[in-house]
């Protein structure tokens, strides 16, 4: 059974000068509950992760029947709390839920006095899952060893929010399907590439389909935003980067056609490249990765012949033959309308004006001790269905792709100072009847500096600073809450590498703001210096009445190993 590859190679090991355990956490809104009513609590599974390597846990699930009608739920959350002491890689953790990923987190490290973190993931969406007996599987492998002690100890609640007049029962599908290897002894995310495909039979009375996509470099494709088009890569001091390009799409294809694709937004997991100025507060989406929705519905008609169709997910990137490193991790869901008279729906593509890859273009300037080189990307997609439901009811769809990608990689003095300026944005959209269904906008700037300061053949000083931003309106379907989220996370730190360690530190400042369709609110600004927090101001109808506490601080962190982005390997 296969195991996933530590997510870096950084290993944090002393840490608090005041001995007191760690609170780590990402930025990110509480989830919009009802705040009155009956709730109920049920734990889902408790365990923790020593020589997890190819051992998930596996657990069987009822619905609780004291919160309401099984199903009829206004709210439904998960909490993942987790601590953990000594020295460990992150590591990254797929929870599947009826053979369906449904939530894609990592860990933070820990450090030899402790860390503790807990997130609560908002999963309404997935009700249709709930509502009926199941199995979860955790997949959180790790590896303990005599240098590597560090174990997570885990536990996972969900609590179940009873609808009412105030709070009524949650908009959701009919059913939904996973993208997946649907197996049930490991996590069912699949790896690529190659592509992963499989046969999916819907209802013949399907009349509306959402996808939503699980998708994250690992291995040589963890820092993909550093990695040098191939054509360059020979003007580089050998070892300096990874191949293939910084240019990602993942993409979903039904019967071999292009139905939609999504260009991801760059996670850096907490041991990315200087874990120092990821602790407390960690990088956006390290905890809780971002997801990507596609209307599918012009793809209707196709599947409601009751009959298997091909659906694929890859990733590809702008080199000869689409080709990248391994891996990504990628799974996906539909979360399918059916229509009541139970008829078979009909209906046909009517436009369809989607290139199997995106437009990419490649350049480079080459002096002296400096490389710079630029990819650029765009996709346009239209898809256009005309649907009619056994009930007689026309639907006119038109699902819209406009997307654009920009990465430059500066790497100046033979290597010594590289930096990456990156933006993908765009926008996604589709409508029903003239009706707004669906809407992603999206907007992902990434800066990083990664300097070299001296280097000799036992010691290495870094400098490293990041810019990082995540900004996303995004309806996934008409039955899921909307959002619009603005973070910008910026870091800086040095980070020392000797022969048996080094050291690190690191300084983040952080400002968030969510804004729902239902009206809910939240703002962050929370800043961090070598693991205290600094400053934390909450506002909004979702901020907590009273901040949580934190530890003191301590000026810098032992660490005993690092891997560095691209093909640097250890030091």
């Amino acid at each position: 059974m296969r195991a996933f590859a530590p997510l870096t190679g950084v290993l944090l090991a002393a840490a608090l000068s005041s001995a007191q355990v760690l609170v780590d956490f990402q930025v990110a809104e509480p989830p919009p509950v009802p705040n009155s009513g009956q709730q109920c609590t049920m734990k889902i599974l408790e365990r923790t992760f020593g020589n997890s390597y190819g051992d998930p846990e596996i657990v069987d699930y009822t619905p609780p029947t004291d919160c309401g009608a099984v199903g009829s739920w206004a709210a439904v959350t998960l909490n993942f709390t987790v601590t953990s002491n000594g020295t460990q890689y992150d590591r990254l953790g797929i929870l599947t839920f009826q053979n369906t990923e449904i939530w894609r987190t990592s860990t933070p490290e820990p450090t030899e006095h402790g860390i503790i973190w807990t997130y609560t993931k908002d999963v309404t969406r997935y009700i249709p899952l709930f509502d009926k007996p199941g199995t979860f599987i955790l997949e959180l492998d790790n590896i303990v060893t005599s240098t590597d002690n560090g174990e997570y100890a885990t536990t996972l609640d969900a609590t179940f929010y009873a609808s009412s007049g105030e709070y009524p029962t949650a908009g959701q599908a009919n059913m939904i399907v996973p993208i997946s290897t649907m197996k049930n002894n490991t996590g069912n995310e699949a790896s690529v590439p190659s592509a992963f495909s499989l046969n999916v039979t819907l209802p013949q009375n399907t009349v509306e389909i959402y996808a939503e996509l699980y998708a994250s470099g690992n291995g040589a494709e963890e820092f993909w935003y550093f990695n040098t088009a191939d054509e360059y890569l020979e003007y580089l001091p050998p070892g300096a980067a990874n191949g293939g390009g910084p240019f990602r799409e993942v993409r979903l294809l039904v019967d071999g056609q292009v139905a939609g694709v999504a260009f991801p937004y760059a996670v850096i997991f907490t041991g990315g490249i200087n874990p120092a100025v990821w602790r407390p507060i960690t990088s956006y989406g390290a905890l809780d990765l971002p997801t990507y929705f596609l209307d599918l519905t012009p793809f209707a008609p196709v599947f409601a012949d009751g009959l298997p169709h091909n659906v694929t997910l890859d990733v590809a990137s702008a080199e000869t033959n689409h080709t990248l490193n391994q891996n990504w991790y990628v799974s996906g869901l539909l979360q399918v309308v059916t229509d009541p008279s139970g008829k078979r729906t009909t209906g046909s593509i009517t436009t369809y004006d989607a290139q199997p890859y995106a437009i990419t273009e490649t350049t480079a300037s080459i002096g002296g001790a400096d490389v710079n080189v630029t990819v650029k990307a765009q996709r346009s997609l239209k898809i256009e269905s005309t649907i009619v439901s056994g009930s007689g009811t026309t639907n006119k769809v038109v699902f819209q792709q406009s997307m654009d990608f920009a990465n430059t990689q500066y790497y100046l003095d033979n290597a010594n100072v590289q930096n990456v300026a990156q933006i993908s944005s765009g926008s996604v959209s589709s409508t029903h009847n003239g009706v707004s269904v669906l809407t992603d906008n999206f907007n992902y700037p990434l800066y990083i500096n990664f300097s070299t300061l001296f280097s000799n053949d036992t010691e290495n000083i870094y400098y490293t600073t990041f810019d990082h931003s995540y900004n996303r309106q995004l309806v996934p379907a008409p039955f899921i809450l909307g959002s619009d989220i603005s973070e910008r996370q910026q870091t800086a730190g040095f980070l020392t590498i000797f022969e048996t360690g080094g050291t690190a530190n690191g300084t983040s400042d952080n400002t968030f703001s969510y804004v729902d369709t239902k009206g809910n609110t939240y703002a962050r600004d929370v800043n961090a210096a070598y693991n205290v927090i600094t400053y934390d101001k909450q506002s909004g109808s979702l901020a907590p009445t009273s901040l949580p506490t934190y530890p003191s601080a301590s000026i810098a962190h032992s660490i005993p190993g690092v891997r560095l982005p691209g093909g640097q390997g250890s030091v």
